[in-house]
């Protein structure tokens, strides 16, 4: 039987990231052979992930990134908020932002959720890709990203401008990361008024009319009320016309305005969205 050192223990532990005493188990059951021993915790590793898959994921973290006229938002999740802060789990959520983008994924899929599996191995805790949303931006567009604490909430802002320049000037640059932090605190349902469904704007408008019928008004106040309500509430679930984060005296919709005018061009928000931890869906 070989002798099992602990420089070759540590050697397997810097190659695997299995525990000590998995590794010295692997190399005494390899005979001393690294490479055998290496292959042993794999195996030993993918039967445990099997095991594992029945454990509840409620726990995770989102993760956002733009490179070279793509941007992703990705949700991994696992068992407990322990993992969700761990360095290797956030190196992971990174790695599949970096791959996605590289290859132009648009979903989850075996090459990324093997990635996954790999981390399993190692940590000993479920994880799961729940969630890849991914985008293309065009000729004169711009996406600005926000991760809000811990990795619990992403948001990506879409722009377009007639000149891509527009986007190296610090006014704008500010305005859009303005814009994304705006979506992570108020999370707008809509980019507009305009791009409201009408299921939904029939829904809130008979909500909103068997409240005023209750009301000792007139048929003509009743209606005058319902009109009232609707607008507010369909202006504060539209992004462009909820008070901008910044400065409440405006909408988002007239800020961009504003910004576009002292920039000197063109400038609209063509689209946003946002993932929250434990949603498992992007948001637009």
């Amino acid at each position: 039987m070989a002798t099992i050192t602990a420089d070759v223990v540590k050697r397997l532990r810097e190659r695997t990231g299995a525990g000590m005493m998995d590794c010295k188990k692997a190399l005494v059951q390899a005979n001393g052979d690294l490479d055998a021993a290496e292959r042993l915790l794999k195996e030993m590793g993918l039967a445990a992930v099997a095991k594992r898959q029945d454990r509840a994921t409620d726990n995770g973290r989102v993760f956002v990134k733009v490179k070279d006229g793509r941007a992703v938002l990705v949700e991994l999740s696992c068992e407990t908020d322990f993992v969700a802060g761990n360095q290797q789990f956030i190196d992971l959520g990174d790695k599949i932002c970096d791959v996605a983008l590289e290859k132009g994924y648009t979903e989850p899929n075996d090459e990324l959720n093997a990635m996954v599996t790999d981390l399993i191995t190692i940590i000993k805790e479920n994880m799961a890709l729940k969630s890849l949303c991914a985008y293309e931006l065009g000729e004169n567009e711009y996406a600005a990203s926000y991760i809000h604490g811990n990795g619990s909430l992403a948001v990506l802002v879409m722009f377009k401008a007639d000149d891509a320049a527009l986007f190296e000037k610090a006014e704008v640059k500010e305005f859009a990361n303005d814009c994304a932090l705006h979506v992570a605190a108020f999370t707008p349902s809509y980019l507009d008024t305009d791009k409201i469904d009408a299921e939904y704007i029939a829904e809130q408008e008979s909500i909103f009319a068997a409240q005023a019928a209750k009301m000792d008004k007139p048929e003509k106040v009743q209606a005058g009320i319902v009109k009232g309500r609707l607008a507010k509430h369909l202006a504060e679930v539209a992004f462009l016309q909820q008070p901008f984060v910044k400065d409440d005296s405006m909408t988002v919709g007239k800020k961009l305005a504003e910004v576009a005018k002292a920039a000197g061009g063109k400038l609209e928000i063509t689209d946003f969205a946002f993932l929250r931890a434990g949603l498992a869906s992007c948001s637009v």
